[in-house]
C-alpha cells in the first residue's frame, strides 16, 4: 500500500482553507544530518514524492531541496532549508542540513529547532568525519538520533557493520545509555523504501514516516506563556523586505500583532508582524495564528539577526543566544591592484567589498570580518577552505572583483599553551597508493590512527594531523593517487603545536612583461615546468603562468613571437602540440598559492599572481 493511501483524506497538495486546522495537527520537528554525499536530500527527496506533497505527473527534479546553483553544480548540501509533509494526521517539519564540517555553522543553528534527527550512514562506507561532527552536535543538544543506514541496495555494502561501527562512535562521543540504545532502519533514498530489519520487503517510506512518529517526540511548550520565537534563518523577499524563521518555542503568534524584537546587546525593538507563513511541502502559506512547536516565516523585522528572539512586547523574555564553534582558518580579502584590475567585474571598490563581506555576516554565523590597518584589505575567518571558497564563488558570480591571500590557521591559548586546530582526515586509496600517503602526511605531522583494508583492492587510512598539514595536500593526494582517492577531513580539535611542517612545492613560472601569451614561446618554455594557461591568454609582469619543474621561481617571456622571415613558414608549427594546461579551479588556486601569493578573482577568470612591492610594504 503506498503512502498516499495512509495520508488523511484532504490531499496535502492541495491548497488549504483552513490553516487554523492545519496548524493544530500534532507536530513532529525532524533535521536530517549526515556526512557529505551520504544521501540526505536524496532521501528527503523520496520522503516528499511520497507523502502527497506532489501532484501526480508533476515533474519533479533531483535533489529539490538543493535550490542553490551552487548546491546543484557541486551535489552538495550549503545552506540548511525546512520542508513540511503531513502524514497520518501528523504534521513533521523536515529540516535538511549540510553534511561538510565547513558548513556546521548551519548545523548547530537549526538543531535548536528540532526534537529528534534522523543521521544517515552510508551502507558501505559507514561513519566518517562529517557523521562524528554532526552526531556530536546532536548529542550535546539532547537529541536522540533515529540511525538509517541508506544505499543498502548498492554493491558490497555491509549495513550491520555500519550499525556497529555507529555504536562505536556513540561511544566514543560519551553518548548517554538512552542515547546509545538508538533505533535504527535500513533505506535506499534513491529507490524510495525503508525497512525496519533487512530481511523485510518494502517498496515505500511509510516504516521511516512510523518510525518518526513513534521515536521523536512532540515539541515541549506552552501556548499559554508570552512569546518566545528564536530566529534561526533569514530570508529576503523584495516584497516582505527581510523574513525570518524560527521555532516558536512559547506562546502563540497572530498575523498583525504588535511584538518586540530583543537584539543582541539586550535593545528592544517594537514591530508589528506584517506576514506570518507557515510550510507546506516547497511553498509557503499564509497563517493567521500559529502556536508553540510550529516553525514559521515572520516578516517585520528589518534589523533581527541570527540567534535573536521575537517576543512579547509586555514581556520580553530571551532565549540564549546560538552559540556556534569559533572559525579555524583566516585569509585576507583585499581590493585587486593588479594591472588588470577594474576590466572584468562590476563591483570593485574597497567599500563595495566592505559592505558585502558585512551583509554576509548577517545571515552567515560561522564567519567573522575584521578590519585590518588598510582600508583595502578585510581579515576574514571561516570555518575551512570550502566554507570560505564558496563565499568566494557567490561574490565572483555577483559581479565582484578582489584578491585573496594563502589561508591560515587560526591559533589559539588554550590553559595557557599555544594550540593549533587538529583535523580527523580519513583516505579511501588504491592499495598501491598506501605507501606513499603514509609517507606524505608522515611530514606533515599526521598520526596514522587505522588502516582497514577492505575486499575490493582499496584501503582506507584514518589521521589525526594539523589543519595547517592540510593546506596544499589535495592537489598532491590526486597525483599521488592518480585521480582515483577520496579524500575527508573534518575539525577535531585544539592541541599543542605540532612543530614545524616543511613546504615541498615546486617554484612557479612568472612572466615578466604584458601581453598576450604566444604558442612559440610557451612551446619553447615547456621543458621548464607545466603551464596554468594556454596560448592567447593575457598575461601581465608578476603572473604565476605555471609550475616550475624545480624549487626556485623563474622568470620568463611568455609573449615572445616568432620572427617568420623567407625561409620559414607561418604553417610549420601546425603539427606540434603542447601538453596540456592544469586547469586551476578556485579550490585549487586557494591551496596552491604560498605565503607571497595571490589570487585575483574576477567574474571572468581566476588568475595567480606575485604580492606586489607596493602591497608588500603596506
Amino acid at each position: 500500500m503506498r503512502i498516499s493511501q495512509v495520508l488523511a483524506t484532504q490531499p496535502f497538495n492541495s491548497l488549504l482553507t483552513r490553516f487554523d486546522t492545519f496548524m493544530s495537527l500534532p507536530i513532529r520537528n525532524v533535521a536530517i544530518i549526515a556526512h557529505v554525499d551520504h544521501g540526505k536530500t536524496t532521501l528527503v527527496d523520496a520522503l516528499l514524492r511520497q507523502s502527497g506533497t506532489f501532484r501526480e505527473g508533476e515533474d519533479i527534479p533531483d535533489c529539490v531541496m538543493d535550490s542553490n546553483d551552487l548546491e546543484r553544480e557541486r551535489g552538495i548540501t550549503i545552506l540548511a532549508k525546512n520542508t513540511a509533509v503531513r502524514y497520518k494526521d501528523t504534521l513533521i517539519n523536515i529540516v535538511d542540513t549540510p553534511g561538510h564540517a565547513d558548513f556546521g555553522g548551519e548545523v548547530e543553528r537549526v538543531l535548536g529547532m528540532v526534537e529528534g534527527c534522523l543521521l544517515i550512514v552510508d551502507a558501505n562506507e559507514g561513519p566518517m568525519p562529517q557523521t562524528r561532527f554532526v552526531l556530536k552536535k546532536a548529542l550535546e543538544k539532547g537529541l536522540r538520533p533515529i540511525v538509517v543506514v541508506n544505499k543498502i541496495d548498492r554493491p558490497q555494502a555491509e549495513p550491520y557493520k555500519a550499525i556497529d561501527k555507529v555504536l562505536d562512535l556513540f561511544l566514543e562521543l560519551g553518548a548517554d545509555d538512552d542515547q546509545c540504545e538508538f533505533p535504527y532502519l535500513f533505506a535506499s533514498g534513491l529507490a524510495g523504501f525503508a525497512k525496519d530489519k533487512l530481511e523485510d520487503e518494502s517498496d515505500t517510506m511509510q516504516p521511516l514516516f512510523d518510525a518518526i512518529l513513534h521515536h521523536v517526540s512532540p515539541p515541549v511548550g506552552d501556548p499559554t506563556k508570552p512569546l518566545q520565537l528564536q530566529v534561526t534563518t533569514l530570508d529576503y523577499s523584495e516584497y516582505l523586505g527581510r523574513i525570518v524563521i524560527g521555532k516558536i518555542h512559547n506562546g502563540t503568534i497572530n498575523m498583525g500583532q504588535q511584538a518586540a524584537l530583543v537584539q543582541d546587546g539586550g535593545k528592544i525593538v517594537k514591530s508589528k508582524i506584517s506576514k506570518l507563513l507557515g510550510f507546506e511541502g516547497l511553498k509557503r502559506v499564509e497563517l493567521e495564528t500559529a502556536s508553540a512547536g510550529h516553525i514559521v516565516a515572520v516578516a517585520g523585522f528589518a534589523d533581527a539577526n541570527i540567534g535573536e528572539t521575537i517576543t512579547c512586547p509586555n514581556e520580553p523574555q530571551a532565549l540564549p543566544l546560538i552559540k556556534v564553534d569559533e572559525p579555524t582558518l583566516q585569509m585576507t580579502f583585499a581590493v585587486n591592484d593588479s594591472p588588470f584590475a577594474g576590466q572584468e567585474g562590476q563591483f570593485v571598490t574597497s567599500r563595495q567589498l566592505r559592505d558585502r563581506l558585512y551583509r554576509e555576516l548577517e545571515t552567515n554565523v560561522a564567519l567573522r570580518v575584521e578590519e585590518t590597518d588598510s582600508p583595502d584589505r578585510f581579515s576574514v575567518s571561516g570555518r575551512g577552505e570550502l566554507h570560505l571558497g564558496i563565499l568566494i564563488e557567490t561574490m565572483r558570480r555577483e559581479g565582484y572583483e578582489f584578491q585573496v591571500s594563502q589561508p591560515q590557521v587560526i591559533y589559539r591559548e588554550v590553559s595557557g599553551q599555544p594550540c593549533e586546530p587538529f583535523e580527523c582526515l580519513v583516505l579511501d586509496v588504491p592499495e598501491e597508493a598506501v605507501g606513499g600517503c603514509i609517507e606524505r602526511l608522515g611530514t606533515r605531522r599526521g598520526e596514522m590512527q587505522d588502516m582497514q583494508v577492505s575486499s575490493n583492492g582499496r584501503t582506507q587510512l584514518e589521521f589525526v594531523i594539523p589543519a595547517r598539514g592540510l593546506v596544499g595536500f589535495r592537489g598532491e593526494f590526486m597525483r599521488l593517487t592518480r585521480g582515483e582517492g577520496i579524500m575527508n577531513h573534518s575539525f577535531l580539535d585544539y592541541r599543542p603545536l605540532a612543530g614545524e611542517i616543511s613546504a615541498r612545492r615546486n617554484g612557479v613560472l612568472i612572466a615578466f612583461e604584458e601581453g598576450s601569451s604566444t604558442f612559440y614561446a610557451m612551446k619553447n618554455a615547456e621543458d621548464r615546468g607545466v603551464f596554468f594557461i594556454t596560448p592567447g591568454t593575457k598575461v601581465y609582469k608578476g603572473m604565476i603562468v605555471g609550475e616550475h619543474n624545480r624549487p626556485q621561481d623563474l622568470e620568463l617571456n611568455v609573449c615572445k613571437a616568432k620572427q617568420l622571415t623567407n625561409f620559414r613558414s607561418s604553417t610549420g608549427d601546425e603539427l606540434v602540440q603542447l601538453q596540456s594546461p592544469v586547469d586551476m579551479s578556485l579550490e585549487r588556486a586557494l591551496e596552491y598559492i604560498g605565503p607571497d601569493e595571490l589570487v585575483e578573482i574576477t567574474p571572468q577568470s581566476i588568475r595567480l599572481r606575485k604580492v606586489s612591492k607596493k602591497l608588500a610594504r603596506r
